[in-house]
């Protein structure tokens, strides 16, 4: 275990090591939605964008799901490999890729038999219908190999390949690049060559992440460790429950903002779906920005879990702490990008009348005023995941969209109006930020006392 260079390398050093290559992959993986947003938005207008937005849950929840499973089984496979016990982390890979094939099977069955309701679910309207289906019912074929695709990216990560995890993504994302204009505007296949242009490059990414499965360097995969052990696997799916509930509280909040903004903006100048439009150029602008501060997160949780399973607490504080800085200095990017330069930001998705460019930027402007501090509740969430306090890291988890968004989005609107759903970001994002503060102190606390004692 001494050899390991997670236990004794520098921690700024494993953070370069593993976070950058991380944040590659995990800015690959939603450039496949950014980019489809941008050359539809191009070639079929802002009710193709609107499309889009209403499908985007569906990527959301699949998100879900490989984070789930593949969160779950690489934050174990760490502590396991941690405490020198190869065999029991060798087990974990093989159960952990069982479950990811069995649930993407069945969210593709299960997408498929309901897309209709769904959609409508997720705010579609009737001039939106016709190019949500198209473009959904065939993103819903890609997505067992994207559940494959993230979930075992995240076991490679913790083997210690995050290079090669990189790489699994950014095939695809170039595949799925070089495909959408020659499908939309060479062959006019509208969005349905967008969506056929994101699961070829899925299907890239699928296959060279499944041939890293003979290739682990820490651990030896045998038969055995593709049996099922469903009491074990509990286990896994409790240390994954927390960034899976992030991602179905993003999916909640997508499907409440999408209605109230149809529902508010039909009451104002905008309309049903010039607001639908706009929020999904605003939510997946940043989740560029998200994606950056996932890349740090999944990063940094191999480094936290070996350390904290080795009993070396100082090194689990400092690598947390490291992450935190790296946070500030994105996010402080993004809010300059985001409140100096929201036009030319909303225009590389296509042009629209100037009501739609107004409520976009507006949008975006105060939708997003607290984007300095809104990853700090996601890294601390994945902290406590790391550490093996998935209860505190799901509670976490919930205190942005559940607990605070959700409420401010119905309840703003009664009062502001459409401007309400808006306002309802930045105070959402302020208080997870003071709440994630004081659980992370706690546990700092008590890990010096651990120390003490040791």
């Amino acid at each position: 275990m001494s050899d390991n260079p997670l236990a004794n390398e520098k921690i700024s050093k494993l953070l370069r090591g593993f976070a950058i290559p991380s944040i590659t992959a995990t800015l690959v993986s939603s450039l496949y939605n950014i980019v489809d947003q941008i050359f539809i938005g191009q070639g079929v207008g802002y009710l193709g964008n609107a499309a889009t937005n209403v499908s985007y849950p569906l990527s959301t929840i699949c998100l879900a799901i490989s984070l789930l499973l593949g969160i779950g089984s690489a934050s174990r496979f760490s502590i396991y490999l941690g405490k020198n016990e190869p065999e029991r982390a060798a087990q974990l890979v093989g159960n952990g890729v069982v479950l990811m094939a069995g649930a993407g099977i069945l969210y593709f069955i299960l997408g498929e038999s309901f897309l209709t309701p769904l959609l409508r679910l997720f705010g579609a309207t009737e001039e939106v219908m016709p190019f949500a289906r198209q473009y959904s019912e065939i993103i819903l074929l890609g997505m067992p190999f994207l559940i494959l695709t993230n979930g075992i990216s995240n076991l490679i990560r913790a083997d210690g390949s995050p290079k090669y995890s990189m790489l699994c993504m950014l095939a695809g994302a170039v595949v799925n690049t070089i495909l959408d204009p020659i499908f939309i505007f060479v062959l006019d296949w509208s969005v349905f060559g967008a969506a056929l242009a994101t699961i070829l490059g899925q299907f890239l990414s699928f296959f060279l992440a499944l041939r890293y499965l003979w290739r682990f360097r820490t651990v030896m995969l045998t038969r055995a460790c593709f049996r099922l052990k469903p009491r074990d696997n509990l286990r896994t799916l409790y240390m994954g429950i927390s960034s899976c509930i992030n991602q179905i509280a993003i999916t909640m909040v997508q499907i409440v903002l999408n209605n109230s903004l149809a529902y508010y903006g039909a009451r104002s100048i905008y309309g049903e779906d010039i607001p639908l439009a706009a929020c999904g150029i605003v939510m997946k602008t940043n989740a560029i920005l998200l994606a950056i501060i996932v890349g740090i997160s999944q990063g940094v949780q191999p480094i936290i879990g070996f350390n904290f399973g080795a009993g070396k607490y100082d090194r689990v504080r400092q690598a947390y702490r490291l992450a935190i800085q790296w946070n500030f200095v994105v996010s402080a990017v993004g809010f300059c990008l985001f409140q100096f330069f929201p036009t030319p930001i909303i225009s590389l998705f296509g042009k629209g009348e100037p009501l739609y460019i107004e409520f976009a930027v507006l949008f975006m402007r105060t939708f997003l005023f607290m984007v300095l501090v809104n990853g700090v509740q996601l890294l601390s969430s994945n902290f406590f995941t790391a550490i093996g306090k998935a209860l505190k890291g799901l509670l976490l988890s919930l205190t942005r969209q559940v607990f605070f968004l959700i409420p401010l989005v119905l309840l703003l609107p009664l009062r502001f109006g459409i401007f309400g759903v808006l306002l309802a970001g930045p105070i959402a994002d302020f208080i997870a930020f003071v709440v994630s503060i004081l659980l992370v102190s706690r546990e700092f606390r008590i890990l010096n006392g651990q120390m003490q004692t040791c």
